[in-house]
């Protein structure tokens, strides 16, 4: 119970005990790091596909069930995909 509480000391010297308010915080970190792992992993499929390609596979998703057009319209090429796919293709060999 060391955790569950905040020990302070009061004017008269008493030692007072106080549960410890529990506040959940929003893990903002995580959350930014699985966006830029997700436009990472777009911008390699961008330049590993090539952009007809990619676009091609995009346009087969969006006629597919409710799910598939769901990650159609995720994995639509955007400014950060298109950049990172820059990035990505001066690391990637050549064919």
């Amino acid at each position: 119970m060391s955790n569950g509480v905040v020990k302070s000391v009061s004017s008269d010297g008493l030692i007072v005990a106080k549960p410890r308010l529990y506040r959940p915080r929003f893990p903002l970190k995580g959350l930014l790091a699985v966006l830029f792992l997700g436009f990472l992993f777009k911008g390699f499929l961008f330049a590993y596909l090539g952009e007809a390609d990619y676009l091609q596979r995009v346009a087969a998703l969006q006629s597919g069930t409710v799910l598939e057009q769901a990650g159609a319209w995720v994995m639509q090429p955007d400014p950060v995909t298109v950049l990172a796919a820059n990035g990505v293709s001066a690391i990637l060999p050549q064919n």
